[in-house]
Order: structure tokens, then C-alpha cells, then sequence
């Protein structure tokens, strides 16, 4: 993925459903691991309007942990890679970071959700700065990235196709 200007925020995710996705996909053959040792997932949030897909958009596919889940993952179909998560409703894509090349690659600035994580979230360091949900700051950022995009939700047009993982 190829992102233009700022992220909105990166955060590592320790919900119940980034850590079921993480194990299904994980599970694919030939896919990268997104599931870190401490059971939480890396993400650079960005605006929609500044994602792109730098190669293989037409093996883009999407997975859904359910059928009314509001939220899915893309995966590149040809070499099982997690690509991305999005929102229906969002404005934003949830770029798993680690599929951006290492020099593109912005520290971590949050953990989130560490309530679904329970009592293994008392194991994490406290190098960053972390929340049982998302915090002030994050859903702050989110809307001044809205704002800024004159509360448009732009639509991912680039995915064909559904996953059987």
C-alpha cells in the first residue's frame, strides 16, 4: 500500500475481533503473521482518499468475520497477505503496518481495546501509551481527519471478491 501524507494515528489493537481475524488469516497458506507475540495488531490509520493499493488491486479480496459484521479485511488474494481493515461507515483504512515497506513504517503511538485483552493486558510494558478502548486522542484524530475531508466517506472501489478463509 502506498499512503500519502500524515497517518491519522498508529495503534496496536488488542480487540476480540482483530485478534480472531488475526488467527484465521494467519492461518492461510503462505500468509505473514499480523498477530504480534502480545496478541495485539499493528495499524497505521489513514484517511481513505490517501490509500492506494501499489500493485495486485484486482487480487484484492475481502473477509468479514460474520455476515452483519461492519467491518472487513483485505487480503491480497495471490500471497495471502492482510492488507488492510475498513469500516463500512469509515472514512479512514486501518493499514496493517506491517505491510508497508520498513522505512515507510511510523512508530507505534497507542494501544487500544486492552479490555478485551483482560488480565494479560497488566503484561505490557509501558512504553505506550495505552486504554481499555479508544482514547480521547484517537477518536480526536479521526475527527479532525473527517473534518478535514469535509465529512466524506469515500469508497474503496478497488476490492473484487469475496475470501473463503
Amino acid at each position: 500500500m502506498q499512503l500519502a501524507g500524515e497517518p491519522i494515528i498508529t495503534a496496536t489493537c488488542y480487540c476480540d475481533s482483530c485478534r480472531k481475524a488475526a488467527a484465521v488469516l494467519g492461518a492461510r497458506p503462505g500468509a505473514p503473521p499480523i498477530l504480534r507475540p502480545d496478541s495485539g495488531t499493528d495499524f497505521v490509520l489513514c484517511r481513505k482518499d490517501r490509500a492506494t493499493p501499489t500493485s495486485g488491486a484486482d487480487r484484492l479480496r475481502e473477509y468479514r468475520l460474520g455476515s452483519d459484521a461492519h467491518t472487513r479485511r483485505v487480503v491480497a488474494d495471490c500471497c495471502a497477505s492482510p492488507m488492510f481493515l475498513e469500516f463500512d461507515a469509515g472514512h479512514w483504512l486501518s493499514v496493517y503496518r506491517d505491510r508497508l515497506a520498513p522505512e515507510d513504517r511510523p512508530p507505534i503511538e497507542t494501544r487500544t481495546m486492552l479490555k478485551d485483552l483482560g488480565p494479560a493486558a497488566a503484561n505490557l510494558d509501558g512504553a505506550v501509551p495505552s486504554s481499555a478502548t479508544q482514547s480521547g486522542t484517537f477518536m480526536w484524530r479521526l475527527l479532525t481527519a473527517w473534518i478535514a475531508m469535509g465529512f466524506k466517506v469515500p469508497k474503496v472501489r478497488y476490492v473484487s471478491g469475496t475470501l473463503d478463509a
